[in-house]
């Protein structure tokens, strides 16, 4: 069983034999997340509410998410990309059904209530936490049941609050959590680069630990993967795996761990 990350940078770039290898894994169970930042960005902008970043202390990049963005976010997420992905799937005879993470609770995240972030002057702040939210549990036993009927389920990053809101998680984040619930061999991270680039060259592989020291070292989007990777592999997923999905059959060449980077627990 694998669950498979597939990035909103990726989606309509995706090599043609990325279907193939969907049918190809169906069988033995397969879970789609996806993302989709920069075309809810682009619808933003569309409706003119621009979009607003903040950074970490830590470094990390995130989309600031307020009300109205919230609305847009699911909008986009659970609707445009989503029902998309279900259609390219689809078209090719594969059973799937279009989930947005807040459907049957399947995504529950506690949403933030302060965010520590990076201010203009390059100090810690504090601000409102908006939608944004932390990821506490999978329903991994909804998601079992539709695997067991064969079914490809087609997750969007749209979690279910504790006070039912639906809230914006990363969607590489979202993976680890659901391939860790639903008890997945791997997860593969299907993107638009190879994997990690480190002095130029493609690092083929990764211990846990080794995951841990490079992550800090990285830019922004590819921290994330690699955090998402570590807490797969926390979790007890075997592997995890961050490729291209502009090569053919990407997802059995990142499986056997070809042309990608390659993150295991020893």
């Amino acid at each position: 069983m694998i669950t498979v990350k597939v990035g909103g940078s990726i989606v309509d770039g995706l090599h043609h034999s990325f279907v193939a290898d969907v049918a190809a894994l169906a069988p033995g169970g397969v879970v789609v997340v996806h993302g989709g930042g920069k075309e809810v960005s682009r619808v933003c902008a569309q409706l003119g509410k621009e979009p607003r970043f903040v950074t970490s202390p830590g470094g990390i990049r995130s989309r600031y998410t307020d009300m109205e963005t919230a609305e847009i976010f699911t909008m986009v997420m659970s609707g445009r990309i989503n029902q998309g992905i279900v259609r390219m799937l689809q078209k090719s005879g594969i059973p799937a059904v279009g989930l947005a993470g807040a459907d049957a609770q399947i995504i529950r995240a506690r949403r933030k209530k302060r965010l520590v972030v990076v201010n203009e002057r390059g100090r810690p702040q504090a601000i409102d936490g908006g939608y944004t939210g932390r990821i506490t549990e999978v329903n991994g036993e909804f998601l079992g049941s539709l695997l067991e009927r064969g079914m490809v389920p087609v997750v969007s990053p749209v979690a279910l609050s504790e006070e039912f809101e639906s809230l914006n998680v990363d969607g590489d984040r979202a993976a680890a959590y659901v391939a860790g619930a639903v008890g997945a061999d791997a997860v593969v991270f299907i993107t638009d680069v190879d994997g990690l680039m480190m002095d130029g060259a493609l690092v083929p592989g990764l211990t846990l630990q080794e995951a841990r020291d490079v992550r800090p070292k990285v830019g922004p989007g590819m921290e994330k993967k690699i955090l998402a990777a570590v807490e797969a592999l926390e979790m007890g997923v075997e592997s995890a795996a961050i490729a291209s999905g502009r090569r053919e059959r990407p997802l059995e060449r990142a499986l056997a761990g070809d042309e990608c980077t390659v993150i295991r627990d020893g």
